[in-house]
């Protein structure tokens, strides 16, 4: 079964030319699922809930791009490995990947873990980044020690931390 999935702006156009994109690709009208004009990272997405509801193993779920499935690679992560893990296949790009198959296992494994440690590792180098602009500016004095109250003692000194 083909399960589609559409995440659209708010103008009805675009979700039409979404439908259409879907239908074209073997998704019968009724088995389309919609999210409108929804922007940001953090808010629900009812119609994906409902198309990772509505496919099971050996079904296909359809989408016209990657970035209409996910809003973020740690995001299009946790998706893949979730289909991956329940036996669905993805079509994206007008291509059936199957996690069944080596190079649709590759597919999944790619989208799954590479390109969510590729996002850590940006995530790194960013802040490495931002700390070294910061020192050079002199608005960065690092992280304050941690005190620590001896027992025995009563005694405060600082404490080193990594």
């Amino acid at each position: 079964m083909l399960i589609g999935y559409a995440r659209c702006a708010s103008s009805g156009d675009d979700e039409q030319v979404e439908r259409d994109q879907l239908v074209k690709l073997g998704v019968k009208p009724g088995q389309i699922h919609v999210d409108h004009g929804l922007r940001g990272i953090d808010r629900p997405r009812p119609a994906l809930a409902a198309a990772l509801g509505a496919v099971s193993a050996r079904d296909t779920l359809v989408v016209t791009s990657l970035d209409r499935l996910a809003r973020s690679v740690p995001d299009l992560s946790d998706i893949t490995s979730d289909l991956s893990r329940r036996d669905v296949l993805l079509m994206f790009d007008g291509v059936v990947h199957d996690p069944k198959d080596p190079i649709g296992e590759t597919v999944f494994s790619m989208l799954s873990t590479t390109f969510a440690q590729f996002e850590s590792g940006l995530l790194r180098l960013r802040l490495h980044e931002s700390v070294a602009q910061r020192k050079a500016s002199g608005a960065f004095k690092g992280r304050k020690p941690k005190t620590h109250t001896g027992a025995a003692s009563g005694d405060v000194r600082p404490v080193r931390t990594a």
